[in-house]
């Protein structure tokens, strides 16, 4: 399958790689890829220069967003919270009539808050949306064409791509969208990544509790000495 992964963070990396070794034909994605390429300083999480990545995973192709989705079957959405709906809305067009998973957090980063919550890497950023609406339902509203769904984020993506290095795989992930169909097609891709324990949540306003988890990812992170990320699961027992 043709599948392009928009994005260049360490999420996005992981999903990329990964769909290589799987045998899919994979495009990574950027807003500009000469700049992404010509960068030769580690991104703001500490990934070395794309260049140098790209360099060590043959068989990817890097393309602008609206290149790579055109010529992808599926589409996976790493980019940040904060952007995503004005860079997707930008190529609606090449996104018209094809699933697009939804992993981004809709985190606001630098904010002024009252009651801030520290961490161990600054003030822990806000979720906007939240409650009432959900980055999911906004994408899904501004590209009604495309069939969106949300799974992936509640958890590590370099654990999304493979489950067995927690727990040997018994751990829990979660779907939600609009579409019968679009839902399967993510299923089957968590099921070739190794996942055995997919739970269909029901339409797409339920991304909402998914994006909100976010929160209780970190925290749990947190207390198992994990600063940034976490390399745990969650298992619902049923």
């Amino acid at each position: 399958m043709k599948i392009a992964v928009l994005g260049t963070g360490g999420g996005a990396r992981a999903h990329a790689a990964r769909l290589v070794e799987l045998g899919h034909e994979v495009f990574a994605s950027t807003r500009d890829p000469e700049a992404t390429l010509a960068r030769t300083e580690p991104d703001i999480m500490g990934n070395v220069p794309y260049s140098q990545w790209l360099a060590d995973h043959p068989g990817i192709t890097l393309k602008s967003f609206g290149d790579a989705a055109g010529a992808a079957d599926l589409v996976i959405n790493g980019i940040d919270g904060h952007n995503a709906v004005a860079a997707l809305t930008a190529i609606a067009d090449r996104l018209a009539g094809k699933t697009l998973i939804d992993y981004a957090v809709p985190y606001v980063y630098q904010h002024d808050s009252e009651h801030p919550w520290p961490t161990p890497w600054g003030v822990m950023p806000k979720l906007e949306p939240c409650d009432t609406d959900s980055l999911a339902e906004q994408i899904q509203r501004a590209l009604p064409a495309t069939k969106v769904v949300k799974s992936f984020v509640t958890q590590e993506q370099s654990t999304v791509v493979d489950p067995a290095s927690v727990g040997e795989g018994d751990h829990t992930m979660f779907v939600a969208g609009d579409h019968t169909d679009a839902k399967q097609q993510a299923t089957d891709l968590l099921t070739s990544y190794g996942w055995s324990d997919i739970l269909d949540l029901g339409p797409l306003v339920c991304a909402r509790g998914m994006e909100m988890y976010a929160h209780m990812h970190s925290a749990i992170g947190f207390s198992l000495g994990q600063q940034f990320g976490g390399h745990f699961g969650i298992k619902v027992v049923r």
